[in-house]
């Protein structure tokens, strides 16, 4: 059980960090499948649009995610929870 508000934020981040790979997978599925049906059936009209509208929620989730990684850093860094980075590139181990 958290002992105060900051270990509540940090358990709330690391969550949504670790989903975020998954969700991201997700919404660049979308937007491909949605240029599949855009590209491969550009004759019929109901379907070119259902592609444009996925490619378009696609890029939304995407928009959405890239903010949230943001405003995750901005809590990491200026609010004082810069302890340990959600995120960064994987090293080999020495």
């Amino acid at each position: 059980m958290p002992q105060n508000l900051q270990q509540l934020i940090k358990i709330f981040i690391d969550i949504a960090t670790s989903l975020m790979p998954i969700l991201g997978g997700i919404a660049l599925l979308i937007f491909f499948w949605g240029l599949i049906k855009f590209i491969a059936e550009s004759g019929d009209e109901k379907t070119h649009r259902e592609g444009k509208n996925l490619m378009v929620w696609g890029l939304v989730a995407l928009f959405v995610m890239i903010s949230f990684l943001g405003i995750v850093y901005f809590f990491y860094d200026d609010l004082g929870f810069n302890a340990v980075k959600p995120f960064g590139l994987p090293t080999l181990p020495e």
